[in-house]
């Protein structure tokens, strides 16, 4: 059961709250800076960051039924719709960039949620997905919105993604600071020695994924073409025989770099 917009709403009203909302910020500005001439879609809880987006053409924020709407601030590009996030309401190759924030850790199906956002993502689009990550502190919490669902790792997030033909590009984690009042003054420097020291308590993990620019589909299985049977007659060739072997879809993809201390992302 997913988290209400009102209990949502409460949450990022707080300090908590306020502090996820600055240091994700910073990190989506990294990959994405201000979308310019972008259709930009956020799905689950996305309007704390989408503000930022001012260069995007349109923005969308799509909420999901069992969460409920909220009215966003009113601008001639601004969209708000309450949707079934198994059936998206929007055209195929709609989006250039799509945002996912407890879009994930709550969905009755995951996967189903993912096919709908690589449906309506533009060939050259970008998704990045926010989620809760498995063995940080904020996973563990009910306090806040990040304790409730599943959490997910590197390698889940990585196999999602592929499954709904997106590849992984580019990767990061936030939120190593522990979600306790007393240690919110000291987030900054919490968060570049947990970033060196222990990234495994990192509270966030943020994947971008896009499309395939060369996809090749995948194979049902091991395809063997049989060679004719040799001629035991002796015959004249003008170039030795060739015979085909059997061959499966190779796994082309590979790891996408860190977001931090890597390549701003391009399209």
């Amino acid at each position: 059961m997913r988290r209400s917009i009102d209990e949502l709403r409460t949450f990022y009203g707080d300090p908590k709250g306020a502090l996820v909302r600055r240091i994700l910020a910073g990190r989506l500005a990294d990959a994405w800076g201000t979308a310019d001439s972008c259709d930009v879609l956020g799905l689950g809880y996305a309007t704390p960051w989408l503000g930022q987006f001012n260069g995007a053409r349109r923005l969308i924020a799509a909420m999901p039924g069992g969460q409920g709407a909220e009215q966003w601030v009113a601008a001639a590009r601004n969209r708000t719709t309450l949707v079934d996030d198994r059936a998206l309401p929007f055209a195929s190759g709609t989006f250039d960039r799509v945002l996912l924030v407890h879009a994930i850790e709550e969905a009755d199906d995951p996967q189903a949620l993912l096919n709908e956002v690589s449906r309506v993502l533009s060939p050259s689009g970008r998704i990045i997905i926010v989620t809760a990550a498995r063995g940080g502190l904020w996973a563990r919490t009910e306090a806040t919105p990040f304790g409730h669902g599943r959490p997910f790792s590197r390698k889940q997030l990585e196999r999602l993604v592929r499954h709904c033909g997106l590849e992984p590009r580019a990767w990061s984690q936030a939120l190593y600071v522990p979600p306790w009042r007393p240690m919110l003054p000291f987030s900054d420097g919490i968060e570049q020695f947990g970033r060196l020291v222990a990234p495994g308590t990192a509270g966030l993990i943020l994947l971008e994924a896009g499309r395939l620019t060369y996809a090749r589909p995948k194979a049902r299985g091991t395809l063997k073409v049989l060679a004719p049977a040799p001629n035991l007659k002796p015959v004249p060739s003008l170039k030795p025989a060739s015979r085909l072997v059997g061959a499966t879809t190779s796994d082309l993809a590979q790891s996408g770099k860190p977001l931090y201390g890597g390549d701003p992302c391009t399209d």
